[in-house]
């Protein structure tokens, strides 16, 4: 499969038409997907009449977007009008949206072709893609290992060549940890870089769309189309969008890569051997190392869980079966009603409201929500601090590679911690990317990433390209 700068410029030129480029990605999902599990839905005669309508608008000496003929599927959260939304849940197992979120607008108007809509943790609530309720998806690389999650099946389907970009969602890392596990490019920009209007929101706070890719130029192209102020959502940034995918620089002599202290404590020794010589490659570039600090950062993963968990448990209570989802007409009373309409969650979704619900109770709430809160602001201040000394950090993406299907099963634990170094980013607002930095001695791809201040993702998609051209 070509890149998405491949696809987009041959297209444009007419040595290859969108058809054909559409056609392969079909095939390739035809031939794969049984195994991976990566997309939940495709729509192979729509995408090939989209693609004929691009063709004929060529033929015509019509000017095509910049994403002209390229194969995209979607996350199972991200509404598509006239399409099911399921979030990969009983809950919504019957869901069409009907209407467009930005995201797909943008898409759409870029001449991109949705091929169909890809597997995912239940509503984005994991970090291994098993709490489907379509089943879990397979790592390319290894079918017996997660692909990461909760945008598993975006990940897996870039690693396998089924479309060279996918739309997913981060909210702890739900782009980054699957990039890093199937060994692809992942990026979620700054909060507010892109639009969540039609996206089915897990924490408000935290949520973002994010771009899984073959290369990093592919995903600084998706990203330049998907960025912008949008008027549906508040929380959207006015703030110009550069072309992130003409702002590679021609070396990076001098620019200052922080190394946080201790950010290698947490790692197997396969992922800390990749990273610190990544570290070395970045050096030999022309980079410089300079150690930072930031002392709030350990404490990410338990403030995520506890304000992700109390923004689910308020966003999903609308999902009673008066409102919204599953409704069950056999109760007998309001309480009944409840139990019926929310027994339809599946266990992770409703540890997670649960957890939420605990944190903002009344005895609870300035103990754990609101402590969770004052740490947020800290670990803001702290990269605020070290971003004065540094362009980039660098760090993991993940303590560790994919790990067998099933492998924590009865320690969930485990695999929170998988989102030990990318939650970071979501709880203190930073433009983060994961990009392949070799193989452990499994054969399994290691991530590494890099984090740059909100509103300068050019930083971050500047190093990750050189760092991929080196390697």
């Amino acid at each position: 499969m070509k890149t998405v700068f491949e696809i987009a410029q041959a297209v444009q030129s007419g040595s290859l038409t969108a058809k054909e480029a559409v056609q392969e990605a079909l095939d390739k999902i035809k031939e794969l997907n049984p195994q991976i599990n990566a997309f939940v839905e495709v729509w192979p005669e729509e995408a090939l009449q989209r693609a004929a309508e691009i063709d004929a608008r060529r033929a015509k000496g019509e000017k095509l977007g910049p994403l002209a003929g390229v194969p995209v599927g979607i996350k199972d959260n991200i509404l598509y009008k006239g399409h099911k939304a399921t979030c990969c849940s009983k809950m919504l197992a019957n869901y069409v949206a009907p209407y467009n979120s930005t995201v797909v607008n943008k898409l759409l108007a870029a001449d991109a072709v949705i091929v169909g809509r890809t597997n995912m943790d239940e509503f984005a609530m994991g970090s291994s893609n098993q709490t489907s309720v379509y089943g879990p998806a397979h790592n390319p690389v290894d079918f017996d290992r997660v692909p990461g999650g909760s945008s598993g099946g975006s990940a897996a389907a870039v690693a396998a060549g089924m479309v060279p970009a996918a739309l997913g969602t981060d909210t702890g890392g739900s782009v980054r940890q699957p990039a890093a596990f199937c060994g692809v490019v992942g990026i979620k920009p700054g909060y507010g870089r892109i639009s969540r209007y039609g996206v089915v929101a897990f924490s408000s706070g935290a949520d973002q769309v994010g771009v899984l890719s073959s290369d990093v130029k592919g995903a600084a192209l998706m990203l330049e189309v998907l960025c912008g102020r949008d008027v549906n959502d508040s929380t959207s940034l006015e703030d110009e969008v550069p072309a992130f995918s003409q702002q590679f620089t021609a070396d990076i002599k001098g620019l200052k890569v922080g190394m946080p202290k201790g950010f290698l404590d947490n790692l197997g020794a396969d992922v800390k051997e990749k990273i610190q010589a990544a570290a070395e490659k970045l050096k030999s570039l022309g980079a410089e190392l300079v150690e930072v600090d930031v002392p709030h950062a350990k404490y990410s993963a338990p403030c995520y869980y506890i304000i992700t968990s109390a923004e689910a448990s308020s966003n999903l209570a609308r999902f009673d079966g008066l409102r919204y989802g599953f409704s069950d007409t056999s109760a007998n009373d309001l309480n009944d009603q409840y139990e019926l309409n929310r027994a339809p969650f599946g266990e992770e979704v409703k540890k997670r409201i649960i957890i939420g619900a605990t944190a903002l109770k009344a005895e609870n709430y300035a103990a754990c929500y609101l402590q969770a809160v004052k740490v947020r602001e800290l670990i803001k201040q702290d990269f605020a601090r070290a971003f004065e000394q540094v362009d980039v950090i660098l760090t993991p993406t993940s303590p560790t590679t994919a790990f067998t299907l099933g492998a924590h099963k009865d320690n969930p634990l485990a695999v929170y911690l998988a989102d030990l170094y990318t939650c970071q980013g979501n709880i203190g607002g930073l433009a983060g990317i994961s990009v392949p930095c070799g193989n452990d001695k499994a054969g399994l791809p290691v991530g590494l990433q890099f984090y740059g201040p909100i509103l300068q993702e050019e930083k971050i998609l500047n190093a990750a390209y050189h760092f991929e051209k080196a390697l």
